[in-house]
Parts: C-alpha cells; sequence; structure tokens
C-alpha cells in the first residue's frame, strides 16, 4: 500500500481554522487544539448572545416608554399604554415609541391623549 501525504488537506483545514482565530490573544490563536476549543465556545457564546441581545433592547425600550409615561403623566403607566395601543389595534413594537419618547416626548404624550379620545 502506498504512502498517503496529507499535509496539504490537514494545512488547509488548520488555516481556515486559523483565519477565524486570528483575533484571539495568546495560545487561543497559534495552537491548534486550543483555537478549536475557543472556536466552539465563540460560537456557542455568540449564539446565546444573540437571544440575550433581543431581551435587553426590549427590557431598555420598556424602561424608556415607563420613564417617560410617569414623568408626563401620560397614561399613569407603561402598561396602561400598552394596553390602550393594543385595545385600538395600533401595531406599534416596542422600539418605535422609545426612539419616540427619546427624542420627542410631547409626541408620546399626544398619541397617548389620542388613544383617550377615540373610546
Amino acid at each position: 500500500m502506498t504512502r498517503v501525504r496529507r499535509g496539504y488537506t490537514a494545512r488547509r483545514r488548520r488555516t481556515k481554522i486559523r483565519l477565524f482565530a486570528s483575533t484571539f490573544i495568546g495560545t487561543h490563536s497559534r495552537l491548534t487544539r486550543t483555537i478549536t476549543q475557543q472556536k466552539i465556545r465563540a460560537l456557542a457564546s455568540s449564539h446565546r448572545d444573540r437571544g440575550r441581545q433581543k431581551r435587553d433592547f426590549r427590557r431598555l425600550w420598556i424602561t424608556r416608554i415607563n420613564a417617560v409615561t410617569r414623568e408626563n403623566k401620560v397614561l399613569y403607566s407603561y402598561s396602561r399604554l400598552i394596553n390602550n395601543l393594543y385595545k385600538k389595534q395600533l401595531l406599534l413594537n416596542r422600539k418605535i415609541p422609545a426612539q419616540i419618547a427619546i427624542s420627542n416626548k410631547n409626541c408620546l404624550y399626544m398619541i397617548s391623549k389620542r388613544i383617550i379620545q377615540i373610546k
């Protein structure tokens, strides 16, 4: 049986892994075994944190809307504002009212007053 020279295939596989880990520090970017371990860990962290990022932004938007509604006494609380939005079938996610609350507080106040008038 003839000898198989595997250098080319193995080198290509390792360089592909090394390109992923080129920004890692120390051994994590130099040794093949630790590079593969760190790659697995990095991909797992990024997958986990995508869900966490959505959660954190939703909490931030809710906090911003609630702060402005309590400050201006729009509808006295965030939950009542969102409840009235759903009752009137105004399909606004929490991101848009949060941006309105940051940029123009009076606009959010006008929206809430309009919701109350439609009753």
